[in-house]
């Protein structure tokens, strides 16, 4: 497990040099970002009174069982976000897929790819809502256990699903196909894309949690103040910062899962990833 701890941070790290060279990368978690709030804002009024009744409810012990209707505009909501996510990500995955072959691609090139794979992003967003609403209605009616159980298929669903994006990117595939594709080479790499991804999360993790309690203190201190313009400067200067830190992060799991499915299907991840350590993560099961 150390072994593959220390090839995921060298993976890890190949992947960083590739953001550093090409920083447009950062837009396309930007403008994810910004889609995803205004797509939540749209949502935000019903998700809102939903919320409430259901701790109205709860607060009398009473189990809350959501509507038909309630799945139906839950799942709608689950097919907006998807798409608007995967659709940046898969642009992003055009990009990256790009570099790592030393070809030239821009934003325009990434947003390009995306919308000629619209049709199949939208069917894989169906995918991906429908098992959101199936785990909701599990963890709804079975309680803690639920909780437990989505969390494990929620985990397992994850995994599988970690390369559909760049198969999207990369392949004229439907939804379905994007995968079975993706757990075809799952089957192939040993876990270590989940290792990897852990990693990235765990860094990120203790980065972000870091910077919390900075920020926590940074935004004590100009309250402590008693300056209103200290006080807006600073809550700007740290919302900006976590911003940043998250496109970081969803940017490096994108030119992360870009080298696992190129050394897959190719036999290489690209320029900056060393071959041996993606020969020693992936050799072929026996």
């Amino acid at each position: 497990m150390a072994g593959k701890f220390a090839r995921s941070w060298a993976l890890l790290k190949a992947s960083a040099d590739v953001l550093r060279s090409d920083k447009s990368l950062l837009m396309f978690p930007l403008m994810s970002g910004i889609c995803t709030l205004l797509v939540a804002a749209t949502f935000l009024l019903p998700v809102g009174i939903e919320v409430l009744a259901d701790e109205r409810i709860r607060a009398y012990g009473v189990a809350h069982q959501l509507s038909p209707l309630h799945y139906a505009f839950l799942f709608l909501f689950y097919l907006a976000q998807y798409t608007v996510i995967i659709f940046f990500n898969t642009a992003l995955a055009a990009v990256a897929t790009a570099r790592l072959r030393g070809d030239e691609a821009d934003v325009n090139y990434g947003l390009a790819v995306a919308r000629s794979r619209f049709g199949t992003i939208l069917g894989y967003a169906v995918i991906a809502a429908t098992v959101g609403v199936i785990l909701r209605s599990l963890q709804e009616r079975l309680g803690l256990i639920g909780r437990l159980v989505v969390g494990l298929i929620g985990l397992a669903w994850t995994v599988a699903t970690f390369l559909v994006v760049p198969v999207l990117a990369n392949e004229e595939v439907g939804p379905l196909e994007a995968v079975k594709r993706s757990v075809d080479m799952l089957q192939r790499t040993w876990g270590e894309n989940l290792v990897g991804n852990v990693g990235i999360g765990l860094a990120f993790g203790i980065i972000t949690t870091a910077a919390v309690l900075v920020s926590v203190l940074l935004v004590m201190g100009a309250a402590a103040s008693q300056s209103l313009s200290l006080l807006v400067v600073t809550l700007t200067i740290v919302v900006i910062g976590l911003a940043l830190l998250g496109m970081i992060q969803s940017s490096l799991q994108g030119v992360y899962a870009v080298a696992l499915y190129r050394y897959v299907d190719e036999g290489e991840g690209g320029a900056g990833f060393d071959q041996q350590v993606l020969q020693q993560a992936f050799r072929s099961k026996s």
